[in-house]
């Protein structure tokens, strides 16, 4: 496929998005649709829709429609390319611009500009301050790829000539012992050795300092409470604690036990009925469902999706969440509260409501991990028994 093919294909899939389809599902329909596209043709036309959706208002508003093809004419503007250059009309690529498009001139409110909900902005203000911009710009492009190393089996330097051998290109990352930053080929990853080895699982670096800022030792038993697809469970379990991973929506998950295998590690799994019979722990860790307002590089779409009311809700499921750890929690053990997002209220004003209601826990520490870091937003505090 041509660059412009590939910004046609990208066009039809925001304009199956815009409609109401996911984003994943939109791409597969359109991959099942259109089999004669190869990987890289594939994964270009990815590349496109997720910068596209990473910057929607912006683009919506420099292409002045929401439209697929608005859209991607804005995006073009936004980066820095001449849409007439990609569409032309030739072959299958989209149609040329009119009079009108060619002479369209925006100009973006401040909520736009850093591609932001109107109605959030100042609830990131509030909690990112001076460096409000900067983060929400640094959310505006692709977030890098990471992988944490399993070092009960190898070492990060042996992971990195195992990785070169295969032409993928990776460095450490000062964010955690156990990253490595990927800086060329990062889609040769699940083919490669190292990863079929359970050398290395991908994860992202500040998800990987959480769990070592936990410092868990070998032997401990620890609930991964909201354990998702378990990159954190297999983080823990390589620290050699005793894991247990559970999730309300035990589906989540279903791939778990292979992943464990191959990294030649034991977690048990739990469901919300057979939680109790696994006792109490002496570290209950919860990555609490949140806005995810840390990784929307990763997850743009979820940034678009989140509404006051829905913001609300997360509030109380978090709160929730919270209230049910305590009697998981061993005396004198201690509670990990976590999520992937940068907005206070999800964070630090969650850990003083619980504080509030249990007297008997004290905050011993908390960091607050920015994109400006290098890797996702992510927020962990650490509440210990009295």
């Amino acid at each position: 496929m041509t660059p412009s093919a590939r910004v046609a294909a990208a066009i039809e899939i925001l304009d199956d998005y815009l409609s109401g389809t996911p984003a994943e599902q939109a791409l597969t329909g359109w991959a099942r649709r259109h089999r004669f596209a190869g990987s890289k043709d594939r994964a270009a036309i990815r590349d496109h829709v997720f910068d596209a959706l990473r910057r929607l208002r912006s683009a919506a508003g420099l292409g002045a429609g929401k439209t697929g093809r608005a859209i991607m004419i804005g995006l073009m503007r936004g980066q820095g390319v001449d849409p007439d250059t990609l569409f032309t009309g030739e072959g299958h690529a989209p149609a040329p611009l009119t009079d009108q498009e060619r002479s369209l001139t925006a100009t973006l409110s401040r909520a736009e500009r850093l591609d932001c909900p109107d109605w959030l902005l100042p609830q990131v203000e509030d909690s990112l301050g001076p460096e409000t911009e900067a983060v929400l710009e640094a959310l505006r492009h692709r977030a890098p790829v990471f992988l944490r190393v399993n070092t009960t089996r190898t070492t990060r330097e042996e992971v990195q000539r195992t990785l070169a051998q295969e032409g993928i290109v990776a460095q450490p990352h000062p964010l955690a012992s156990t990253a490595l930053e990927v800086l060329e080929n990062p889609r040769k990853i699940s083919g490669s050795q190292a990863f079929l080895q359970g050398l290395v699982e991908l994860q992202d670096a500040a998800s990987q300092a959480v769990v070592e800022s936990l410092q868990v030792k070998p032997g401990q038993r620890v609930l991964d409470y909201c354990a998702g697809g378990g990159g954190k469970a297999l983080a823990l379990a390589s620290l050699g604690a005793e894991v247990v991973a559970h999730d309300i929506a035990p589906a989540r998950m279903k791939d778990l036990p292979a992943r464990a295998e191959r990294a030649g590690c034991k977690i048990d799994i739990s469901t919300p009925d057979t939680l109790r019979d696994f006792g109490s722990f002496d570290l209950v860790f919860a990555d609490a469902p949140c806005s995810g307002s840390g990784s929307w590089r990763r997850a743009p779409q979820g940034k678009w999706l989140l509404t006051p009311d829905r913001f609300a809700t997360l509030l109380e499921t978090q709160r929730m969440v919270l209230s049910q750890l305590p009697a998981l929690t061993s005396s004198g053990g201690a509670i990990a509260y976590a999520t992937c997002s940068v907005l206070q209220p999800e964070n630090r004003g969650q850990v003083d409501w619980f504080l509030t209601h249990h007297a008997d826990f004290t905050m011993v520490c908390e960091r607050q991990f920015s994109p400006l870091d290098g890797g996702d937003g992510f927020y962990i505090a650490r509440l210990e028994g009295k």
